[in-house]
């Protein structure tokens, strides 16, 4: 016979969460909800359908010509991207500053009364645009690969930078970055504090004739693959409540196509062959010779990935960029759909 005393401790642990392992403080770690970020960009013309997104990152800020402040590219776009929170509250909607061959970085982060400059100009545009964060994109510190200054001095000044953003935006508002595949230039486990999540740009990680996204290592990936992105980053000290693994919608192609080709006119194009590679969990077109010309993600791939996202414990997706997708919006729906229904 159960008595009073067995009946009303499990009732009392479940009101109170005594021995519950739970986690206070950041809220993107304590809900259920995976995150879905879509990167949208200024020079494209499309407005989001914030049903099957949480995050819009919205491309590009980029460090000004005096190294102390924000410049946003196509302002009027912004404003229009950030009013569909008034019909959807819950949507986020961030600045990223940065992207690909985006400079000044290297002379903003080093010295303190730009950076801090900068920082405070991050809270400017924030409250000036409805904004609910910042991600940042400085695509890589110590490297000059995208044209741009670097300094052997770059991480730590990354790890200031971050600091001083955290300091003048506060804690309500979102701090997050978009990271190579590697793992590298940046100290992770120092900019924990202020970071709420990292976006793992797990693309462009080769080029045709191999994947440039593949999940899996097969004899088709390139230098690394999605899974091995995300190791990479636990390893180097992020926790994988934190991560965000990146996944493309659109594809790297040969010279026979476009080199970089959107997935809506992939699954127009006529004369190829779609092949899957069941090692690396992607799809792949042929030629009529039967050689590899285009790597891409298409539905079946995306919701693997996102299954590998619940299986790990990982925070949930992004992808570059909104346009890319269909009409239909097989893409994104598939990839909210995977994670969060």
């Amino acid at each position: 016979m159960r008595t009073l005393k067995t009946i009303l401790i499990p009732i009392l642990i479940l009101l109170t969460g005594i021995g519950c392992n739970t986690k206070k403080g950041n809220p993107y770690r304590e809900e259920k909800k995976k995150v879905v970020i879509a990167y949208v960009t200024s020079w494209s013309n499309t407005i989001p359908d914030p049903t099957y997104i949480t995050h819009i990152n919205y491309a590009f800020g980029h460090v000004n010509d005096s190294f102390d402040g924000v410049r946003i590219s196509n302002e009027e776009r912004l404003k229009q991207i950030t009013a569909l929170k008034r019909e959807t509250p819950s949507l986020k909607v961030l600045l990223s500053i940065g992207g690909w061959g985006s400079g000044r970085f290297c002379e903003m982060a080093a010295d303190e009364t730009h950076r801090r400059s900068f920082a405070a100009d991050c809270k400017r545009v924030i409250h000036e645009f409805d904004l609910d964060g910042i991600d940042i994109d400085w695509e890589y510190p110590t490297s000059s690969m995208a044209n741009i200054s670097s300094s052997p001095e770059d991480t730590q000044n990354y790890t200031l930078l971050m600091r001083d953003i955290r300091a003048a935006i506060g804690k309500e508002m979102l701090l997050t970055q978009a990271t190579v595949a590697s793992a590298q230039y940046i100290d992770f486990k120092a900019i924990d504090p202020y970071i709420d999540f990292t976006n793992i740009m797990a693309y462009d990680m080769a080029s045709s004739p191999k994947h440039h996204a593949a999940l899996y290592r097969s004899e088709n990936a390139g230098g690394i693959t999605s899974d091995e992105a995300v190791k990479a980053h636990l390893a180097a000290g992020v926790p994988p409540q934190k991560l965000v693994l990146g996944m493309p919608f659109y594809g790297r192609a040969d010279e026979s196509l476009s080199h970089f080709t959107d997935y809506k006119k992939i699954e127009k194009l006529t004369g190829y062959t779609r092949k899957w590679d069941d090692t690396a969990q992607v799809p792949y077109l042929t030629n009529d010779q039967g050689l590899f010309v285009c790597g891409y993600d298409d539905p079946q791939s995306l919701a693997i990935k996102c299954q590998y996202i619940l299986d790990n414990g990982l925070l949930g997706a992004m992808y570059w960029d909104y346009d890319g997708d269909n009409e239909a919006g097989n893409l994104r729906q598939t990839v909210y759909n995977s994670l969060n229904k």
